[in-house]
């Protein structure tokens, strides 16, 4: 009788997979950081996150038609679809997009961070994980560097109270939705949440239609290409390698991954627009960071002697 055996490469390459979606998404998603602070002064708002998502649709849609496999949703699993499309796909970035009109993208990046120590704390409450030592340092830690961020501005160039609460509604948007997503992902492929999710977004946002022609006629060609990139490769594509991390990775540990998009958001935003955070932003971004890492840590087992 002969064994199959998978060989230890192809085991490295599933291995590895999951954290090169990961590195995948954080960088596009640092990118959309700094191409919404740059469309800022071409589309509103709503305009420009219906733009995003009905292209990151389209785009879905031909993946979907060509290479995906359509699994029927229940009827809970289309109660978060729904949840997840107006949430994440719509309250996120339009927040976000409104945010970002009164912070810099560095700012705005940091400020998202306090996703994971929500996550955290979300776990805490609705699915009973004990709520340690550890959390309560870790969420205190950074409520105090949010705060830093928050109040860092001098209501110009870096921002001011409400562009960073506008950001903080986007972060509580995004830590609902990967909760929600968590569960369906064990039997639901990444792309079709994605485009479902998407798609769902995009109708939710169709009141915005007349804004975003009127907007993009206005437009020039390159930021017509901005809007572009922002629908095929922060969400379309982005999205889906996320579902797909999240497939393989717990939410939490998912979530401490996206310390990567704060640095790689600055360095881009320097470059492109010329901006950099205020200097006490970096300040409360270090403990804010610091608060999620805490908040992750689990007790040692203590050792009976």
């Amino acid at each position: 009788m002969t064994t199959t055996q998978t060989s230890a490469p192809e085991e490295t390459t599933r291995t590895w997979l999951p954290y090169a979606a990961v590195l995948c998404t954080m960088v596009f998603w640092a990118s959309a950081f700094v191409a919404i602070r740059h469309l800022g002064g071409s589309f509103d708002p709503g305009p420009l996150s219906l733009g995003r998502m009905l292209t990151g649709a389209i785009v879905l849609s031909a993946f979907m038609l060509t290479t995906g496999r359509w699994v029927r949703p229940t009827g809970q699993e289309w109660l978060r679809l729904i949840a997840i499309g107006l949430l994440w796909y719509a309250v996120y970035h339009v927040a976000l997009n409104a945010g970002e009109l009164r912070v810099d993208a560095g700012t705005a990046s940091m400020l998202l961070q306090a996703s994971p120590v929500l996550i955290a704390l979300a776990a805490a409450v609705f699915l009973d994980e004990p709520f340690t030592r550890e959390l309560a340092l870790g969420l205190a830690l950074a409520c105090v560097g949010v705060v830093l961020i928050s109040t860092s501005g001098d209501g110009g160039a870096h921002g001011d109270l409400v562009g960073a609460l506008l950001c903080l509604v986007a972060a509580a948007a995004y830590t609902v939705s990967v909760i929600l997503q968590k569960p369906m992902t064990g039997r639901i492929s990444a792309l079709q949440i994605t485009w479902s999710a998407c798609t769902i977004g995009a109708l939710g946002q169709l009141i915005f239609m007349p804004g975003l022609v009127d907007q993009a006629r206005a437009a020039s060609t390159a930021d017509l290409g901005w809007l572009m990139y922002l629908g095929i490769f922060p969400t379309a594509i982005a999205f889906t390698t996320y579902g797909y991390a999240l497939q393989h990775m717990s939410a939490g540990s998912l979530g401490v991954t996206t310390y990567l998009v704060p640095p790689i958001t600055i360095v881009l935003g320097l470059i492109f627009l010329g901006e950099t955070p205020p200097p006490l932003a970096y300040v409360g971004g270090v403990l804010a960071l610091v608060g999620v890492a805490i908040t992750r840590r689990r007790p040692k087992p203590k050792v009976r002697v």
